[in-house]
């Protein structure tokens, strides 16, 4: 099993950062030794302290502190039809996803991680035809073995948001539509993570699929490292509205749905969760 992304103190961080409240500052609202602050971004889980930090960024204190008692993870996700194949960058795990039509066996792509030969494998495996790629963003993380891919598909056309466009892809934006026999797909613009960032919503599974590389992790997000503002946007409208039984395919850690990030994803306060889940 794939392992969060992001417990408390990367949660913080992230918040922090993208709000440009630094250490001291945070020190100095919550009246506390800057070393408080410092102990906290070193794993330890202080809770007064972790829950006043929550208050001060906007978040959900009682996910925040869920996550740093290590308390939840999402449910295991099994779908037929959708493979999740990870890598490694650095000591970082990236993830691609295998999206097909189980009577033809023709089959997307999106993203690449960081190499082709488990993405190749698994295709040979299950006798599969790759029909196209699609990228969520252009970090090199998530489009690292492309060039590989392309090798062994070089009639492939592959797709990437129009922002973020390099050599030898097809631009596209938001409320691009594809069809593929059982399968279709619609993209939602979630930028913020990156200028071009892309989800991609899948229809024709047992259930509904939304690849978002780094714009949602279980329990986190990717963060702003563009606009933290318009990050927490495009989630909050594009993907946090989305049917709660949605399967959400993040760029890193497991796979979760919508239902159980607004139970557990202390970016999102307003969402009190689901009875049951």
């Amino acid at each position: 099993m794939i392992e969060l992304e992001d417990f408390h103190e990367d949660i913080l961080s992230k918040a922090m950062r993208g709000l440009g409240i630094g250490k001291n500052e945070m020190a100095q609202r919550l009246s506390v030794d800057k070393s408080k602050i410092e102990g906290i971004f070193s794993g330890e889980s202080d809770e007064n302290i972790i829950k006043a930090m929550a208050g001060e960024l906007e978040m959900d204190s009682e996910k925040l502190l869920q996550s740093s008692r290590k308390e939840w993870s999402p449910a295991p996700v099994e779908l037929s039809g959708l493979k999740q194949i990870s890598s490694t960058y650095g000591d970082m795990i990236v993830n691609a996803y295998v999206i097909w039509d189980q009577i033809t066996h023709k089959a997307w792509i999106f993203d690449t991680g960081t190499c082709s030969k488990p993405i190749l494998a698994f295709i040979e495996e299950k006798k599969l035809t790759v029909d196209a790629i699609f990228l969520t963003h252009t970090h090199r993380d998530h489009i690292a073995c492309l060039d590989d891919l392309r090798k062994e598909t070089p009639y492939l056309k592959v797709y990437v948001h129009q922002l973020e466009l390099f050599d030898r892809c097809e631009p596209i934006q938001e409320g691009f539509k594809y069809s593929m026999d059982s399968l279709s797909l619609v993209t939602k613009h979630t930028h913020g993570h990156s200028t071009g960032g892309m989800s991609y919503l899948v229809c024709g599974l047992a259930k509904p699929v939304a690849v978002v590389g780094d714009a949602i992790f279980a329990g986190s997000m990717g963060g702003g490292m563009v606009s933290y503002k318009d990050a927490l946007r495009t989630n909050r409208e594009k993907i946090m509205t989305l049917p709660d039984e949605t399967i959400l395919c993040p760029g890193h850690g497991p796979m979760t749905t919508v239902g159980e990030e607004k139970q557990y994803n202390p970016f999102f306060p307003e969402f009190q969760g689901l009875p049951g889940l």
